[in-house]
């Protein structure tokens, strides 16, 4: 990403999460300037347009709780927690793609090229927050893991949560907060991982071993 796509990304978060207030510049820059290795763009050659985008950061995972909020994990937006010494850990902040170039498997190619970075970056892993927009319509009769279960049995299909199954993530478990204004998951989030197969995390370091707020 350069200082040149940030308005096309404002436009992109604006589009994609309508009830959110999108990026600021001042954000992107910040996002930027701490680890610009790290926030991937994809653009439409035809017309030069930004059609994706993918943010990240280096986090040491044991310095939180595994159902801490987006707010948390990003330092309020800041990126202030981007810790490239300690961490073992690439968090996916966001992953977007422009309503118009989307089902083209641009999502797809923003997660490989995360995946690429662990792997030259020799971490452990990669670890973000998945929304479960199909998960409202089940919220009355199914418990939040039990629609994550009956996702990756692909006995139910979530728009968003079996994507990331298909892309190669693994769900770990439910989180409630995670994105307080997503009306559509009731709230709810899966938290999603994957493990780099060249450097696994040491036995102790395991997401499930972290504790809850």
């Amino acid at each position: 990403m350069t200082q040149a796509d940030y308005e096309a990304v404002g436009r992109i978060c604006a589009a994609v999460y309508p009830t959110e207030r999108p990026y600021t510049q001042a954000e992107l820059e910040a996002h930027h300037q701490r680890f610009p290795e790290g926030q991937f763009v994809t653009v439409h050659q035809a017309s030069g347009a930004v059609a994706g985008v993918h943010f990240t950061l280096i986090v040491h995972m044991s310095a939180f709780h595994i159902d801490d909020s987006w707010d948390t994990m990003t330092a309020g937006d800041s990126f202030a927690d981007h810790d490239p010494v300690a961490g073992h850990t690439l968090y996916g902040a966001d992953l977007m793609v422009a309503p118009e170039h989307q089902h083209h498997g641009i999502a797809r190619a923003l997660t490989e090229a995360a995946r690429e970075l662990v792997q030259a970056r020799r971490l452990w892993r990669m670890v973000g927050g998945s929304r479960m927009p199909g998960y409202g319509r089940f919220v009355a009769s199914l418990e939040p893991n039990t629609y994550i279960s009956k996702v990756k049995q692909a006995e139910l299909t979530d728009p968003v949560l079996t994507a990331h199954l298909h892309d190669g993530w693994d769900a770990v478990t439910a989180i409630r907060g995670y994105l307080p204004h997503d009306e559509e998951s009731a709230g709810w989030a899966a938290v999603i991982r994957w493990i780099n197969p060249d450097c696994p995390p040491p036995p102790g370091h395991e997401l499930e071993r972290l504790s809850r707020k």
